[in-house]
């Protein structure tokens, strides 16, 4: 993991999950370097609302995919997600819940703390 990495409280970021390994470098860190093009900086715990929209957006996050070492979601599973899908579903009103600690603060360059704050999965 990038030592440097920070959440969106500038504090050391958190791991999000080792059961599913999650992050776009599968190492349970939801931090990002330039060749992740679509940003997993965003520790989500999924719900089966969100994960319905996503696959109807053509991301389909339950079906396991071996091959790129995707165990396939369910709710409840915490997730690194795409800053954008997460966007997409907040606007839609179906934005999972999510672990602030382990978001990265490059999520703060999209959306502000203050809205992030109302999906913390610490009010669950």
């Amino acid at each position: 993991m990038k030592s440097d990495a920070k959440n969106v409280f500038g504090e050391p970021l958190q791991c999000c999950c080792t059961e599913p390994l999650t992050g776009y470098f599968r190492d349970g860190h939801c931090h990002t370097n330039e060749q992740d093009y679509g940003t997993h900086i965003v520790c989500a715990v999924v719900t089966d609302e969100f994960l319905q929209f996503s696959k109807k957006q053509g991301n389909d996050l339950i079906t396991p995919r071996p091959e790129y070492r995707f165990p396939g979601l369910k709710a409840g599973d915490k997730w690194c997600l795409c800053i954008s899908r997460w966007l997409e579903a907040y606007r839609n009103g179906v934005a999972p819940p999510i672990n602030l600690d382990a978001t990265e603060a490059k999520a703060l360059e999209y959306i502000d703390l203050e809205a992030l704050k109302k999906f913390s999965s610490e009010k669950l």
